[in-house]
């Protein structure tokens, strides 16, 4: 059976102890009831990974010892998903879940000029991320960014990067799918009425490729989640 698993904002490798926050004390010890000697897996998000044994089942600060500790190398593919942020928080945080799970390695929140919410709980958010890691059982966190306007993203960052944008426009646009992949890439996906015509041209003369996911029209959150599977997994 899988070791209990849980995250830690930093850590350092001369730590031989450490103290959980209250909130993961509290799960550890009081949710699943673990008791001193007993083992659990922590990890920085930062592709370390610790294997630890209480030593204070104290309820609000339990102490643990690390056993072990291994670092796994972040994978050599690494996406970048830049999407418009929704109305619907609900329906972004689901693609926040869904595109960790996958393994996308950064995830850049776009205000384009149709987008109609730009409310960002970014601690919430990233708990969502860091639930999401957890959960499938990986070492590394995506990098969550605060939002951009789409005219201010900084394009030159991603100057190594193979360049993907997703949109409705009826023109020539070649499947996702029949793309060769580079190991860095990156994609943007528009909010619900997409990216306006300049906002494309803009894209397009910084070296994008227009592609299509499918042949149907996707929303936001779901052509978020389609390119990122196809660029992480397949």
């Amino acid at each position: 059976m899988a070791l209990p698993f849980f995250y830690i904002a930093d850590y350092s490798n001369s730590q031989k102890t450490i103290t959980l926050d209250e909130d993961t004390s509290r799960h550890v010890v009081q949710v699943l009831r673990m008791k001193t000697g007993e083992q659990l897996n922590l990890t920085d998000g930062k592709g370390s990974l610790l294997t630890c044994v209480i030593t204070d089942d104290h309820k609000r600060h339990c102490v643990v010892t690390v056993r072990e500790v291994k670092h796994k190398p972040q994978s050599t593919r690494r996406v970048s998903v830049g999407i418009s942020l929704l109305k619907n928080s609900n329906r972004f945080e689901w693609f926040l879940e869904k595109a960790t799970e996958l393994g996308v390695t950064e995830i850049i929140p776009l205000v384009c000029e149709r987008t109609e919410k730009e409310k960002f709980r970014h601690d919430r958010l990233q708990g969502i991320c860091t639930s999401a890691m957890l959960q499938s059982q990986q070492v590394w966190l995506p990098v969550l960014q605060e939002p951009v306007s789409f005219t201010n993203l900084q394009f030159f960052q991603y100057s190594d990067h193979q360049k993907f944008i997703a949109h409705c426009e009826e023109s020539h646009k070649a499947s996702l799918t029949d793309q060769p992949i580079n190991p860095l890439t990156i994609i943007l996906i528009g909010p619900e009425g997409d990216f306006t015509t300049a906002e494309i041209e803009l894209a397009l003369n910084k070296g994008f490729v227009p592609v299509a996911l499918g042949d149907t029209r996707l929303r936001t959150e779901t052509a978020g989640v389609a390119a990122a599977t196809l660029l992480c997994l397949v």
